[in-house]
């Protein structure tokens, strides 16, 4: 049974989140401080995060910023804002989406679901290291979900991983935003392209030797983006 970490101050919503999630057949643990939201995401006891934006504590920018790099699980957040700055900062600090209110509870759950699913995907072949690939000194272990600058390990997210993976996996070709949103994120995935730049962006901070000018993960303006092999 997946346990879900339920982060949200309102108490109706909450409730009201818990309550269909545990018909869904899942476990939650309900809690409304931010503070105690990143103790308790560390603990890694959880398969999922519903986060709420505006929080007391830290709000759900901050949460996600403390436990991304050390939570690799799917981190939706739910928020009543709707402004695209929000959503590019939250995608930016490794948000997997963004669930509006008001929102349909059926909706709510499909969305958990299929990031469940994804996610499982994602991760269901790790195991002995095999096929490693090398960029330069970027060396990305396929099987144990590992990349490696130099002699230092380099933390990636689920999405991350494979996003840089699918690129070294071809090298030296250039995909649109669009193609690599559905080979990393699907069409059943309830966003949209820009998850493609921000994520990018991500990976350049933590790979490259100078982000602003990448030499590994290139831009093809109008046309989206090489890994140079």
């Amino acid at each position: 049974m997946s346990k879900l970490l339920i982060v949200e101050d309102d108490k109706e919503i909450a409730m009201l989140e818990r309550d269909y999630l545990e018909l869904s057949g899942f476990e939650t643990k309900v809690v409304d401080d931010g503070n105690q939201a990143a103790q308790l995401a560390l603990t890694g006891e959880y398969d999922l995060i519903l986060l709420d934006l505006m929080l007391p504590g830290c709000d759900g920018l901050d949460v996600c910023r403390r436990i991304r790099d050390r939570v690799d699980v799917p981190i939706l957040m739910v928020t009543a804002r709707s402004e695209s700055v929000d959503k590019i900062r939250g995608l930016g600090l490794g948000a997997d989406d963004y669930v509006a209110k008001p929102f349909d509870p059926a909706e709510l759950v499909a969305r958990v679901k299929a990031h469940l699913s994804r996610y499982k995907r994602l991760t269901g072949g790790r195991g002995e290291d095999d096929g490693a690939i090398t960029v330069g000194d970027v060396r990305i272990l396929p099987q144990s979900w590992q990349v490696f600058k130099g002699d230092r390990e380099v933390k990636m997210p689920n999405r991350e991983f494979a996003l840089l993976k699918y690129l070294a996996e071809n090298p030296n070709m250039v995909f649109s935003k669009e193609q690599l949103f559905e080979a990393i994120w699907g069409y059943d995935y309830l966003g949209d392209s820009a998850t493609v730049t921000v994520h990018v962006g991500r990976i350049r901070d933590k790979i490259e030797d100078d982000p602003a000018n990448p030499k590994i993960i290139e831009t093809v303006w109008g046309r989206g983006y090489r890994l140079n092999g």
